[in-house]
């Protein structure tokens, strides 16, 4: 499969060793190698030291793009951060040249520890994961990338059953596939 094909997974997890979700998440991805290219920020920038221009050649070479993570106190985990702060420069993400980014497909596949039903108006978060999600969609929007519906799975820290997770993992990849052109 040509790789501009191949959808890119922005994996970005501080300790997957210890996640079950992400972690089951990810050995389904290696199974479908042909389709998906797996890129661990925190395995690959352990000192945080981001090679920007790697990163923009790694972006641009794909058009369906990924960005895996739990969900941090309602947000991404830091390097995630970082990543985009250093990544999505002006000239290149944004601005009157830039346009690279213009056009491709990103979705966000998240793992939330709380139950689903904690997320509305009157439940203790007050929000829902969709609202919670709308600076990445504003980012996006900013950046000219089409905005996918984001992929989650509640109570991965303490409720979901291996079963339940290993079917996530199973769906995960039908939510890549449905967006792939």
């Amino acid at each position: 499969m040509d790789r501009r094909m191949k959808t890119l997974v922005i994996l970005a997890h501080p300790n997957i060793a210890a996640s079950r979700v992400n972690q089951r998440w990810k050995k389904e991805l290696e199974q479908h190698a042909e389709e998906v290219h797996i890129h661990e920020l925190y395995r690959t920038y352990p000192d945080w030291s981001i090679d920007v221009v790697r990163e923009q050649k790694l972006l641009e070479a794909h058009e369906h793009i990924i960005l895996q993570f739990p969900f941090y106190w309602y947000s991404y985990p830091p390097l995630l951060k970082k990543w985009l702060d250093d990544v999505f420069t002006h000239g290149w993400a944004y601005g009157s040249k830039g346009d690279r980014l213009h056009g491709k497909r990103m979705g966000l596949a998240i793992s939330i520890g709380d139950k689903e039903g904690n997320y509305a108006k009157t439940m203790p978060v007050g929000f829902s994961v969709e609202e919670l999600v709308a600076p990445f969609k504003a980012s996006m929007n900013h950046v000219g990338v089409i905005a996918l519906p984001h992929y989650a799975v509640y109570g991965a820290s303490f409720q979901a059953t291996d079963e339940e997770i290993d079917q996530s993992a199973k769906e995960y990849i039908r939510y890549i596939r449905q967006f792939r052109k």
